[in-house]
């Protein structure tokens, strides 16, 4: 074969021109049909969207009930009556275990809580007086109503924290700036009460406590130092694994004597949901790109079918069936780019103003949007396969006679 009559070898651009030329001569149809695609892609991408932000959102949720919050507390021993010495810096042990993200303690310092020293001892409010330290607000989740917490430099004078319960049956709500603040009789000394504790649903004993510093325990309690709680925030996919070595971690004498407590059932519903939503993200994804991919390749056999006499004349021209091949075969991959593209762009839009009309913070998994435009390549290539293979098999005066 000499090279006159050798067919002409298609750079990758001139691939593309040929593959445009299509799109370009009948735009309604191109427009409708990468529409189809867009939709389908937008539709994943939304459902996709959607159902990820909802979840962070109820994650955030259930993240404040305390899926990763563990408990370990003393428990009485039967023989001598007594709460076990657990170390004074078993928080500090604690936080030594890897997981571990922050800690803190609180320990009964068994003292008498009442409104003044005029009420006989034996008729005491009923409520705890706990020693802690300064770090235990963002531990468990507690916030101030009023007032403010116990710092390093507060924490060793006679100085006070209501818990919610607490601050409500002793009668101080608030702590008043400007006004002389209220005081409780504790033990046997008045301390000043510098703030009020909103609910902390992580930690009921706080709750119903007054809270002191850890160095005025010592001075005016009488305390001796063994902390009876401590509270640890752990990595939440480690949660089990920490778990069973708190409890030595904390009291390696006798880890008996501590009992940690369980996972908030919240994680269990938290690891449901997630679950739950990849399931519905899979089904939901799939119908979008079959829909999209049956609207494309019935799109690009009706181009085969309307265009027979362009094909049949180009074959007269001297094109090869490959080169017909891959003219087609390139129009409908860039026919569903286009709508793959414009359906991510479509999608993502969607998607975050639904959030944003929801108060809930959008969410587009990366891999959704990269995921619509590989989608809709791969489905340009499969719906275009079959037309395309189909268009190279005609003969020029097969496609000629078509009328």
């Amino acid at each position: 074969m000499t090279d006159e009559s050798r067919p002409v070898r298609l750079s990758p651009v001139d691939l593309l021109g040929l593959g445009l030329v299509g799109l370009r001569t009948r735009p309604l149809r191109a427009v409708l049909a990468a529409l189809g695609i867009a939709i389908g892609i937008a539709t994943m991408v939304v459902v996709v969207g959607i159902p990820a932000s909802s979840q962070r959102a109820l994650d955030h949720q259930l993240s404040a009930l305390g899926t990763n919050l563990l408990q370990a507390s003393a428990t009485f021993d039967q023989v001598t009556q007594k709460l076990p010495p657990v170390p004074e810096d078993a928080a500090a042990m604690a936080a030594r275990i890897g997981p571990v993200q922050q800690t803190s303690a609180v320990a009964n310092t068994h003292a008498k809580v009442r409104r003044s020293d005029r009420i006989p001892p034996e008729q005491s409010s009923g409520l705890t007086v706990l020693a802690t330290r300064g770090d235990l607000l963002p531990v468990i989740g507690a916030r101030l109503t009023s007032g403010h917490f116990l710092t390093q430099g507060t924490g060793a004078l006679p100085v006070a924290v209501l818990g919610d319960k607490a601050a409500t049956r002793l009668g101080i709500t608030e702590v008043t700036r400007g006004e002389p603040a209220p005081t409780v009789w504790l033990g046997n000394r008045w301390f000043t009460v510098i703030g009020v504790l909103a609910p902390v649903p992580l930690a009921p004993d706080i709750e119903r406590a007054v809270l002191v510093g850890w160095p005025a325990a010592r001075t005016w309690l009488a305390f001796d130092g063994h902390p009876t709680v401590v509270y640890a925030r752990t990595q939440e996919s480690q949660l089990e694994s920490v778990r069973p070595v708190l409890a030595a971690t904390v009291f390696p004498e006798n880890p008996a004597r501590i009992q940690v407590s369980r996972p908030s059932d919240a994680l269990a519903a938290k690891r449901i949901a997630e679950s739950t939503f990849s399931s519905l993200f899979l089904g939901l994804a799939g119908v979008a790109l079959l829909v999209g991919g049956v609207g494309v390749a019935n799109t690009m056999v009706i181009s085969v079918l309307e265009r027979k006499r362009e094909i049949g004349l180009r074959r007269a021209l001297g094109a090869t069936k490959g080169q017909v091949r891959v003219q087609f075969f390139t129009e409908s991959v860039v026919l569903c780019l286009l709508g793959g593209l414009t359906g991510v762009g479509l999608g993502v839009f969607g998607a975050s103003s639904y959030a944003a009309a929801r108060d809930w913070p959008a969410t587009i998994p990366p891999a959704a949007a990269l995921g619509g435009v590989a989608s809709a390549l791969v489905i340009g290539a499969l719906a275009g396969l079959y037309p395309a293979v189909r268009a190279a098999r005609l003969t020029p005066t097969e496609a000629l006679a078509t009328p």
